[in-house]
């Protein structure tokens, strides 16, 4: 679907009424392509009220299923698509997928889990990002049987129909949260914009009609919020369902692009099975839980973790991408060769060295390396010094910090076990 040109006031419900259990006409036609799915509720850790989505299931009409996504950064990682495969299983199901980009209520910053506010990004960030988010998200879902709708349609309000939306709480019931609460016993700020956030997020479910909502664990205070809203309206409160989030490949912190610890699900081949060989071996029953819905076998972890790795690459980019990603990483960390494939860098006589070494046409390698790898010359001398800089596999001695550019010419340049370069003299 695409997003209508500008926002549209709506003071009540954004969209078409419905009896709680009606069907329409379009959906009396669907009702008997639904599948009957016992296991939908795999892996979740919340199902809420409890009983009924069972009662929804059992009625045979199909769902509207709903997941919101604030478009705050550019890319989705693997920890996304353990809710956007939930949304796959209801799909395949024949339940209705709605997808709502968050283009307004990421100028707001959902407070689930931070510790301070959110910072904001510009509105060509989030348009940009927005496109990003939908191109990833169709590698999962079936694009023709999604409903993708942008919250701005219906968020950009009269202060009147505002008005009307903040009526329908109290301050005292948003500081419930627990993110809330932690920041008032530390004296951290809240921001006034961010009690906001739910009443936003739970008028979206108004808009929808959504009969469930999906989300992490620690959406669980907004997806609820959002069935105090429906009621607010007159419509039947949606059910809730919570999915475990998954940890990052450092088996610390929940995966995030801020911490530096995720994989995206559109980064090259070679990069995503590297990351996946670092997970953790106690984290690694988790992924092969959530991300490929299966128990870790019992082959030894390192086994396991290629298996992951082929499995996940496959996914996103094909079996050939897979194999070839996989010899990738035996040819730079099994068998300590260069990559097929190494780019090149210009090398210039005489760089960063003082008059003498100029006067030698000689090459300074930390500045060499400074601006091939983008660090300081102190960080690469440093390195040099540590053993971690080889040419062509061989360790570069410590006092050899300038060399002639005919011992360079050719020759790969490689900084710890993943950057490389392959030095070119001047023509």
């Amino acid at each position: 679907m695409r997003r209508p040109a500008g926002g549209a006031f709506v003071a009540g419900p954004a969209s078409r009424s419905r009896r709680p259990g009606a069907a329409t006409a379009a959906e009396r036609r669907r009702q008997s392509s639904i599948a009957p799915v016992t296991d939908l509720v795999r892996n979740a850790v919340d199902v809420l009220p409890a009983g009924r989505l069972d009662e929804q299931l059992a009625a045979g009409r199909p769902l509207r299923v709903k997941l919101g996504i604030d478009p705050t950064t550019a890319d989705i990682h693997l920890g996304h698509t353990v809710v956007l495969e939930k949304l796959c299983e209801f799909q395949a199901a024949g339940h209705t997928v709605v997808l709502i980009i968050g283009d307004f209520t990421a100028r707001v910053g959902d407070p689930s889990g931070r510790s301070a506010q959110r910072p904001v990004p510009s509105a060509e960030e989030i348009a940009t990002n927005a496109e990003t988010y939908q191109e990833q998200a169709f590698k999962l879902l079936d694009r023709e049987r999604t409903e993708v709708r942008f919250n701005s349609e219906w968020l950009q309000m009269e202060p009147q129909a505002l008005l009307g939306l903040l009526a329908q709480t109290t301050v005292a019931r948003l500081l419930e949260r627990d993110d809330f609460q932690k920041r008032m016993a530390a004296g951290a700020p809240i921001a006034a914009v961010e009690l906001l956030y739910p009443l936003l997020q739970g008028y979206d479910s108004v808009a929808v009609e959504a009969d469930l909502e999906l989300g992490g664990t620690d959406q669980k205070f907004n997806l609820l919020f959002g069935r105090d809203v429906q009621a607010a309206y007159g419509q039947a409160p949606q059910s809730i369902l919570t999915m475990p989030i998954l940890v990052g490949i450092d088996g610390a912190q929940q995966m995030s692009k801020s911490l530096v610890n995720y994989v995206g699900i559109s980064e090259a081949p070679e990069e995503m099975f590297g990351k996946l060989m670092r997970v953790p071996d106690e984290a690694m029953p988790e992924y092969f839980r959530l991300l490929l819905g299966e128990r870790m076998p019992a082959s030894p972890p390192n086994e396991a973790k290629r298996a992951l790795g082929r499995r996940i690459v496959e996914r996103f980019h094909g079996t050939a991408a897979a194999g070839a990603a996989e010899e990738h990483f035996d040819r730079l960390f099994v068998r300590h060769e260069a990559p097929e494939q190494v780019e090149d860098f210009l090398l210039v006589p005489g760089v960063g060295g003082d008059s003498d070494r100029t006067a030698s046409g000689g090459i300074w390698v930390p500045r060499v390396m400074a601006e091939a790898f983008g660090m300081s010359s102190s960080e690469a001398r440093r390195l040099i010094e540590q053993g971690g800089v080889k040419l062509d596999g061989e360790v570069i001695a410590a006092d050899a910090l300038e060399l002639p550019t005919a011992d360079l010419d050719g020759r790969v340049l490689q900084v710890g076990k993943r950057r490389f370069r392959r030095l070119r003299a001047p023509a």
